[in-house]
């Protein structure tokens, strides 16, 4: 599970652990579980555990073995944070992207507190300026997260807002120190629809304060509640395509 990437927002996706469990509203529909249970039970396969937690040593140096610079998410079938992970092998993980620091790493949690317990012991207030931090925020319910990340020293600190469940209500004060903000709907079978006025309150604040703003799709149902596949409902909000970036330099 080390590839080019369709997600929008990245290049490759790295997962030196694979599979999680649900904690919040946002996990409900989760895509990476979903693939996995597909194969649950079949002999030999990847996913013959389906979605259980698995630790994936073999896949622990594949970025160093990637030549050329990549924006890479890792986990995208995990949560590197789960609480099941030894910190041990959380710090291999890091020892990688320490090493491949050619590369630009983009870790998103819906378990902040362990992430930020991490990063403190083990960076101070020196994290890799080509390690990003995020943390997933689905509903107001879960905002605490974005105070939780506010309080790492990371160069880069990003929210998805993905799936969008419903108003978050963000405050300027919120968003202090958040680099970058992805927003997108819900896919796939069961998919809860967003409503545009959702996101454009996050572009619009976005904007007024000068963060990049990411609208990674609509998802199951286009802006007027009419379901459709992902790939017709395309990526338009307001008349734009929104594909903006954190502006970075090389990633050492």
């Amino acid at each position: 599970m080390s590839q080019v990437s369709t997600i929008e927002w990245t290049n490759s996706t790295w997962n030196p652990v694979t599979g999680c469990s649900k904690i919040s509203s946002g996990c409900k529909n989760c895509y990476a579980s979903t693939f996995s249970e597909r194969f649950r039970g079949t002999p030999g396969h990847y996913f013959e555990k389906g979605f259980d937690l698995t630790l994936r040593p073999d896949k622990l140096h594949d970025p160093i073995n990637w030549k050329k610079p990549r924006i890479i998410f890792v986990n995208s079938m995990s949560d590197l944070f789960h609480k099941e992970i030894p910190e041990s092998f959380i710090h291999q993980v890091f020892d990688t992207m320490v090493v491949a620091n050619h590369h630009t790493y983009q870790l998103l949690t819906k378990r902040p507190n362990r992430m930020a317990e991490f990063v403190k012991k083990r960076f101070g207030k020196k994290l890799p300026k080509n390690i990003w931090l995020g943390v997933s925020v689905e509903d107001q319910r879960n905002k605490a997260r974005i105070e939780i990340l506010r309080t790492i020293h990371s160069p880069i600190r990003f929210l998805s807002i993905e799936p969008i469940l419903g108003d978050l209500m963000l405050k300027a004060a919120e968003l202090k120190g958040i680099s970058w903000v992805i927003v997108g709907g819900e896919s796939g079978h069961g998919a809860r629809p967003m409503k545009e006025v959702w996101a454009m309150k996050i572009k619009n604040l976005c904007h007024e304060l000068e963060i990049p703003f990411f609208f990674k799709q609509w998802g199951a149902f286009n802006n007027e509640g009419i379901r459709m596949s992902k790939s017709k409902s395309g990526r338009i909000l307001d008349g734009h395509i929104y594909s903006e970036m954190p502006n970075i330099g090389p990633p050492h």
